[in-house]
């Protein structure tokens, strides 16, 4: 018998039936431990392409950040007053509306202070000076005066990249599973390139949110089959360490996005958020050689049966691998020249919803990602000292969310490493709901039962408080969203891993689009929505106890090894069978008892359908219900 292929079983199953031969091959659809190992496992190749999906990153990061400057919100002063020839300064933070009424109300001593409530004069500027001190000197607020009546445009513009991308995860993971990894990543770099480049030519606001939108479509496409084709080339054990390498460099990014901003400044000849918006674009020109260097995946093939490209890929890998295939003796090469007459067969995400355990897995990720998100706004902004100006404290808070995702990455590595996925991310997710129960409750308990007649003290107390309690949110709540991401493509067959992680990735953005919307509804119903999301948290704690934990495990790769990938059981098997032996050994001299014939009838007919009970009920149940079954059959 060849090395490598898995002998057959001498004795025949204890169940009673023979095995069902299936049609599949018996090594090819073991890619993580038949066919990578006999190309050289993680070896030159897999290296050389994991380090191209990282470079990008970096990109993304600029990218996905970019709103902070693009759209950020002025210093206004009014220097021509429609009803006030004096001049007055409003420090407008941020300039918002409501139902479409001005934000700003001109009050009796001529200062621009608060928001409008209906009463005085609103908005009563005929002229604007607007100045920001965000890194650029012009952005698209003051280009076009969104101010005021036309406020509403920053949030809608705000909306269209994170709706774009929402789009684009739905779409393009779909694309992906049917059409290929490859095909979509160099699509979406084109359209990238297209679409990010027209961006700095919009000559209105309305073309700058279309455009926008497209953006982000393209954006979550490129990030989207980027990361798959990253978990597709590794190994188990290389997995999760060279994802968080690709996170490190979108957190690096982020920090570098405000010096990038600032090296743009006052660029002549051209507005300076046109300036940044070419900037953080063109580097995706680098990813026009990815057409040649890059291949598609091979998993994805042998997944959806391409066997004569998986042929042609796998000579290619070996080679550059430095591994002989003539002499290897798995014999993956000799069953592959048996499939070459087989059809390809593609998968929709669709049928993820005619499973019985995959499906569930999925729409616990998602919740997760969704709740992740949600609740992290909700932390941010109770982080933010309302009192304060925010251009003045900006680039403060923006560095403190940096900073805190960078702390999330290095807390995750151990974490995940010590704990599992599965413990990692209920780890956390715990941690996320005590913080927003403590900052919802503990703050309110505070104000009402202590500290009642030292107001100072207690508004110390409550403000210090609930930024620990924001900042420790935030920091769980985004490995929260991190780790449901990566959970999500480990657990996907390959043949719908685009698609399922497209679904998690789209949650996502609906999560980070709670944001822009509190933002358009200028902060009412902030409590309620914290108060939703802290719930959602303790949902998310009962349901993570289903997943299954897949550290250390191949990834799947047809939707029956997706179902098959269930939540193990709380006691080894082992141990199971050693429960039930005791069980069995207890009622071996029943019959031995001095008791009358009549008396023992019932009672050794009733030891006896409970023996004969318990395989049976060992069949069926999981964890705790053979414990239950064992006890019960003891006492009897």
């Amino acid at each position: 018998m060849a090395a490598g292929r898995p002998e057959a079983q001498d004795h025949p199953p204890e169940n009673g039936f023979t095995p069902l031969e299936h049609p599949v091959p018996r090594l090819l659809p073991h890619i993580d431990g038949s066919v990578l190992p006999s190309l050289g496992g993680f070896g030159k190749h897999q290296k050389q392409l994991v380090v191209l999906t990282w470079i990008p990153a970096l990109f993304i990061g600029f990218s996905q950040f970019s709103d902070y400057f693009l759209l950020a919100q002025p210093n206004g002063t009014c220097v021509q007053p429609l009803a006030n020839q004096s001049n007055w300064t409003a420090a407008t933070p941020p300039v918002t509306v409501t139902s479409g009424v001005p934000a700003l109300q001109l009050k009796e001593n001529g200062t621009g202070e608060g928001y409008g409530d209906g009463s005085g004069l609103l908005c009563a500027c005929k002229e604007w000076r607007l100045e920001l001190q965000t890194g650029l000197s012009q952005n698209v607020v003051t280009k076009w005066n969104l101010v005021c009546d036309s406020a509403w445009k920053v949030h809608i513009a705000k909306f269209s990249l994170l709706v774009g991308s929402i789009f684009g995860y739905l779409v393009m993971g779909v694309m992906a599973d049917w059409f290929g990894r490859h095909p979509v990543l160099i699509l979406s770099v084109l359209f990238m390139l297209v679409f990010g480049l027209s961006v700095a030519f919009s000559v209105n606001v309305t073309m700058f949110s279309t455009l926008r939108f497209f953006e982000g479509f393209c954006l979550a496409g490129l990030a989207l089959s980027l990361y798959v084709l990253r978990i597709e080339l590794c190994l188990p054990a290389w997995r999760f360490s060279m994802t968080m390498v690709a996170s490190f460099l979108m957190v690096g990014g982020q920090l570098l996005m405000p010096g990038v901003a600032a090296l743009c400044r006052n660029w002549p000849g051209r507005d300076d958020w046109q300036v940044l918006q070419i900037v953080i674009i063109s580097p995706f020109v680098l990813m026009l050689p990815y057409v040649w260097i890059f291949p598609e995946s091979l998993r994805w093939l042998l997944a959806t049966q391409h066997y004569r490209r998986s042929k042609a890929m796998m000579l290619r890998i070996a080679r550059k691998n430095q591994v002989d295939m003539t002499t290897e003796p798995s014999g993956v090469l000799t069953e592959l020249e048996q499939e070459l007459h087989k059809k390809p067969q593609r998968t929709c995400i669709v049928k993820m919803m005619s499973t019985r355990n995959l499906w569930k897995n999925i729409v616990v990720l998602c919740v997760n990602s969704l709740t992740g998100y949600g609740i992290h706004h909700c932390f941010a902004r109770s982080m933010m000292d309302p009192e304060a100006q925010p251009t003045a404290l900006c680039h403060a808070d923006y560095y403190t969310m940096a900073g805190i995702a960078v702390a999330t990455c290095l807390a995750l590595c151990p974490a995940v490493g010590l704990m599992g996925r599965r413990g990692g991310l209920l780890t956390f997710m715990i941690i996320t709901a005590l913080a927003s129960l403590l900052q919802l409750g503990l703050l309110n308990l505070i104000g009402k039962y202590s500290l009642r007649h030292d107001t100072v003290l207690r508004d110390t107390l409550n403000r210090k408080f609930s930024v620990a309690f924001s900042i420790i949110g935030m920091f769980s709540s985004h490995a929260v969203s991190t780790l449901s991401i990566f959970f999500c493509a480990e657990i996907t067959p390959t043949v719908i891993r685009g698609g399922g992680l497209g679904l998690v990735l789209a949650s996502a953005g609906f999560g980070m689009l709670t944001a822009p919307i509190m933002e358009l509804h200028n902060q009412k119903g902030y409590f309620l929505h914290h108060v939703i999301f802290a719930c959602c948290t303790l949902l998310c704690i009962i349901c993570l106890l289903l997943l299954p934990e897949p550290r250390g495990h191949p990834l799947p790769e047809s939707l029956a090894d997706g179902e098959t990938f269930t939540r193990q059981t709380l006691l080894h098997p082992g141990e199971q069978h050693l429960l039930l032996a005791k069980g069995d050994g207890d009622y071996s001299r029943v019959h031995d008892t001095p008791l009358h014939l009549s008396a023992t009838g019932g009672a050794t007919v009733a030891v006896a359908t409970a023996l004969a009970a318990v395989p049976a009920t060992y069949a069926l149940a999981t964890g705790g219900e053979v414990i239950g079954n064992c006890a019960i059959a003891n006492g009897v």
